[in-house]
């Protein structure tokens, strides 16, 4: 059987690396596309990176960006995946207030850019856009289908719409396999720092080691359907393998908020939080703790308060998924559940904060 050959836009992000391993497991030969940047930005896959010199290598990174046609209708043309996964982003919602022609033009009209070389390069190909539970905004559904109606409230939420509308748009009018997965929020220990799930883990292991004194989080009432990356970029190449393309919903079904999120990854260190608020607001005080895992913090220690610089222009307030129909038609569950997850990210970057930690103590600061 001949080899497949799929490309990824955004490998160097949490999905995917993750996207990336696990098409290398199932044999494929993977191409990434990478902006070119200062700095190294490829930590997320350091660990799978071939080096083009070794025999058979089965992973290539591509400079290239979704803001330049030319370089990606070049790259198509020189790999000739049979599958293409649009991930990259800038999938940031409060960063997208401050960039909103940025975000537009690498999420909105980027999309449209690798369809279009699509279509003009005649490449026969299968195409997965990565769609975002942000498009429906502010809603008053409970439950949230393919069928239910789309609202966006940010800069980015109205990108990734267009680029979900565009992408049916191209399968429709060039018959094109293309789908959109609309995935609802998705963590690992690979999410990006900036992130509030990553933010939390790291900033409580941070201050159960002394490194920080105080974590600050806007909207601690915002609910959302928190899965882990890996599973739903299980779903995405699930999709790609189907006879006919559907876009379909990829959530757990289950919502917690940001307070939950809060307190179960806090638990992970043996804190127990109480929340009340003073002058300065709300805050979370601990009312027992661990000293074998948080050395740093005593009862009493107020470790987060809540800093209303954080709120988004405009909240979208409670968000949860009904993926019965990714369950029935492809077969696929989420494996890891919510406290697992929590678990994960937070024994991760406490691991990570100790060898910072040894490392500081041995004047090493890199």
């Amino acid at each position: 059987m001949k080899q497949k050959i799929a490309l990824i836009t955004g490998i160097t992000g949490q999905d995917g690396s993750y996207l990336a391993e696990l098409l290398l497991e199932k044999g494929y030969q993977v191409h990434g596309l990478k902006r070119r940047s200062s700095s190294l930005n490829t930590s997320r896959i350091d660990h799978i990176y071939q080096d083009p010199h070794e025999q058979d290598p089965r992973l290539f990174l591509h400079y290239a960006d979704m803001t330049d046609t030319s370089a990606l209708t070049a790259l198509l043309l020189k790999v000739k995946p049979q599958e293409i996964y649009n991930l990259a982003a800038q999938s940031h919602v409060a960063v997208s207030f401050d960039t909103p022609e940025y975000t537009t033009d690498v999420v909105a009209v980027g999309t449209v850019r690798l369809l279009e070389a699509i279509r003009q390069t005649g490449l026969n190909c299968r195409f997965f856009q990565a769609s975002s539970s942000e498009m429906y905004g502010d809603t008053d559904i409970a439950l949230l289908d393919e069928q239910s109606p789309f609202q966006p409230c940010s800069p980015y939420a109205i990108a990734k719409l267009s680029a979900h509308w565009s992408t049916i748009t191209y399968r429709r009018a060039y018959n094109l396999f293309a789908v959109c997965g609309i995935m609802f929020n998705h963590e690992s220990p690979r999410r990006g720092e900036t992130f509030v799930t990553r933010k939390i883990s790291r900033a409580l292991c941070a201050i159960a080691l002394g490194q920080q004194s105080c974590l600050f989080l806007g909207n601690l009432d915002a609910k959302r359907d928190w899965g882990f990356a890996k599973d739903y970029m299980e779903a995405a190449w699930l999709m790609l393998q189907q006879p006919e393309p559907k876009d379909l919903v990829i959530a757990t079904g289950e919502q917690y908020t940001v307070r939950q999120f809060l307190q179960i990854s806090a638990s992970v260190l043996g804190l127990t939080l109480s929340f009340d608020r003073d002058e300065q607001g709300e805050y979370a005080r601990v009312t027992a703790c661990d000293p074998q895992l948080t050395p740093a913090v005593q009862v009493g220690d107020i470790i987060m308060r809540v800093d209303p610089r954080y709120y988004r222009p405009a909240e979208v307030n409670a968000l949860r998924g009904n993926a019965t129909r990714a369950r029935n038609e492809l077969g696929w569950v989420p494996r890891v559940s919510f406290n697992e997850l929590c678990r994960l990210m937070v024994e991760a970057d406490l691991a990570h904060a100790k060898r910072t930690a040894l490392l500081a103590e041995h004047g090493f600061y890199g």
